[in-house]
């Protein structure tokens, strides 16, 4: 939020709220660049490791955690690369096993502590999944993109949307998009921000309304999604210590996730375009390059005639991958059961089928367009998205050590069973306790952004303690999907910030971390405010929360 460009109230003062975003905005993009401070953060982990360490601080607590599953390696037709297959309903229906451990802070300046810096750099990085799916999907988004077919897509969705409902698709677009894991954060925050642009409002509008509709929401959706089978199965194995004949199914949350789904979407849409999008002011697009394609240059003919060369590469795509689901035999199948869905290749290559779609449907277009000639220039333009994710990368080697260093401490296991303890001693009611256990969530979403981790700790925790007080595990559930998302868009140990990053600079190019953090700031507040108001109403009406799925026992 530029203090240039943002918007002035009627009187033609700025109000209090965005001046005090303009000096979130200011004072984060003051403090050094993000690579900087994660080095910073790693020396705070290692000295504040061996000064707990030294102090023996510890933590005891019962953890329910999905039991390892053996899975069979198989040569299929001669080939001499294994295939393994796991037993049906491994994902969605995993077994858990609950078991009581004590964690000690482990200090990173011991003989083992340092082994483990030294050593550890490499697979540190390369087990960081968020580098591998980046590079993977902007294969094909890169591609797109330079060839044109991204905004020639945006110029139909806008010429076949009513103006005023735009935003909503696209947040709406982006809270479904858990359905398909992380592709909601590498292809509709991208679309997000083109999407406005083309329509002469502001890219980073677009940007921000997309992003907190992919992250801030991430714990719900209209349909089912494979993290749903994990956090219920470890739901049930924190009710068990309690009552070993009770158990939630998989649609426990369901109403509760549809409504909140069109809930939020709502209010996403309406802070958007009353509050950031107005606070943003007036766009002002930085000279183009020499050489550089302009999609609203290209005449309306070879735009229609790569829109059609681009959707018969992406029938073709299509025909591929139903011969490759549709057989009961076929190989992105789930070999034991057979199943599309459920712990099949098909869904564990969603990154890779949406690059093919990208990059197929890309070359198409540019193909039908004249936007791409030639191999030489399908090439460069691949080169060209790779080129600007140099410093991304970078940034990423850092944050995948601090993570690991951090981990390795074991201090946010400690914090969130501190805590959690703390909360679990105050003597307050049901909705007291349920809203501070949502408060809770909340701040420990900063440090532990995922929502298995944090679930594992907790819900041995809470379960039981909400089972004494009468409140039924699906209501614990869905309490913690409402404190497990609006951080996620304003934590620097979100793993996509540097990706949003690098998106905002496309459009503002002394944009840092500070512009996203105060960009993001007011959709984590507001989003998280009336989210908890709606978790009280509900809980209060008595709503159930699913089918058979009642908010009381």
């Amino acid at each position: 939020m530029s203090t240039a460009a943002a918007a002035p109230d009627e009187s033609g003062k700025r109000s209090f709220t965005q001046r005090l975003l303009d000096g979130v905005e200011k004072a984060g993009n003051k403090v050094p660049h993000p690579a900087v401070i994660f080095l910073l953060l790693i020396v705070l982990v290692v000295v504040l490791s061996a000064i707990l360490s030294g102090f023996g601080v510890h933590a005891t607590y019962e953890t329910a955690s999905p039991a390892p599953v053996a899975g069979s390696v198989t040569y299929p037709q001669g080939s001499s690369e294994p295939t393994v297959t796991y037993p049906p309903g491994a994902e969605l229906h995993p077994e858990v096993h609950v078991t009581t451990e004590t964690t000690h802070v482990k200090s990173l300046l011991t003989a083992d502590g340092i082994r483990f810096i030294f050593t550890s750099a490499v697979d540190n990085f390369t087990s960081f999944g968020v580098v591998g799916v980046i590079l993977v999907a902007m294969v094909g988004v890169g591609l797109a993109e330079e060839a044109g077919l991204i905004g020639a897509l945006i110029r139909k969705l806008v010429a076949v949307s009513p103006p005023a409902t735009l935003t909503f698709i696209i947040v709406l677009l982006g809270i479904l998009s858990s359905i398909a894991s992380d592709a909601g954060y590498l292809v509709l925050i991208p679309l997000g921000a083109v999407a406005f642009k083309s329509v002469g409002r502001h890219p980073l509008a677009g940007l921000a309304a997309a992003f907190a509709a992919v992250g801030a929401t991430f714990g719900v959706n209209v349909l089912i999604t494979p993290t749903d089978g994990i956090v219920t199965e470890i739901t049930n194995e924190a009710i068990h210590l309690v009552d070993p004949h009770r158990s939630i199914d998989l649609t426990s949350n369901l109403y509760f996730g549809i409504a909140s789904t069109f809930f939020l979407a709502i209010i996403i849409t309406v802070l958007t375009e009353k509050f950031v999008e107005p606070s943003l002011g007036q766009y002002l697009p930085p000279a183009q390059a020499a050489g550089e394609v302009d999609g609203d240059a290209i005449a309306p003919e070879a735009e229609a005639r790569g829109l059609k060369f681009a959707l018969y590469g992406l029938l073709a795509v299509v025909v591929v991958l139903v011969l490759l689901t549709a057989f009961p035999s076929a190989p992105l199948r789930n070999p034991e059961t057979g199943s599309v869905f459920d712990n099949s290749p098909f869904m564990d290559s969603l990154i890779f089928i949406i690059m093919l779609l990208f990059l197929v449907a890309g070359v198409c277009y540019g193909a039908g367009a004249g936007t791409l000639k030639g191999s030489a220039a399908a090439m460069a333009a691949i080169t060209k998205t790779f080129a600007g994710l140099g410093g991304l990368i970078f940034l990423l080697l850092i944050i995948a050590q601090f993570i690991a260093y951090f981990n390795y401490s074991n201090m946010a296991t400690v914090i969130a069973v501190k805590l959690a303890d703390a909360l679990e001693r105050a003597n307050i009611g049901a909705v007291w306790l349920l809203i501070g256990f949502i408060l809770v969530t909340l701040v420990l979403d900063i440090i532990i952004p995922g929502v298995i981790p944090k679930w594992a700790i907790f819900a041995p925790i809470f379960i039981p303690l909400f089972i004494r007080l009468g409140v039924a595990p699906q209501t614990v559930l869905a309490a913690y999907r409402v404190g497990d998302g609006p951080m996620n868009i304003v934590t620097p140990l979100m793993v996509y910030i540097p990706f949003i990053v690098l998106l905002t600079q496309k459009y503002k190019k002394e944009a840092g971390v500070g512009t996203v953090v105060s960009m993001m700031l007011p959709y984590t507040l507001v989003v998280a405010a009336t989210w908890l108001v709606f978790f009280v109403a509900w809980y209060l009406i008595g709503i159930p929360l699913g089918p058979g799925a009642p908010v009381h026992l």
